[in-house]
């Protein structure tokens, strides 16, 4: 079991999940919605495509950016599309 939590809160908890490059990567599914919000924010990877970022808001917190997913990631990261992995303090454990 996979889990993401920031600030007491479980943002994400799933049995499957994928891992690149030491990112846990989890099924949009799992997410708890309720802590989301899109953000303006992209960067690129060249061998994964054009990440999209949410930020996320708990208990009066926001935690900018800190989430990123890939819409359409290229071929060799096809793996990941419909996952979102965390940074900027968000632990993680599997």
């Amino acid at each position: 079991m996979a889990k993401a939590i920031w600030n007491d809160v479980v943002l994400a908890e799933s049995e499957t999940y994928e891992t690149v490059e030491g990112n846990i990567y989890f099924p949009q599914a799992s997410l708890n919605r309720d802590h989301f919000t899109d953000s303006e924010k992209t960067s690129g990877c060249p061998w994964k495509g054009t990440a999209h970022y949410y930020s996320l808001q708990v208990n009066g917190a926001e935690n900018k950016d800190a989430a990123w997913y890939y819409p359409d990631p290229k071929s060799a990261a096809e793996n990941i599309r419909g996952h979102v992995a965390f940074w900027a303090g968000v632990q993680v454990s599997a």
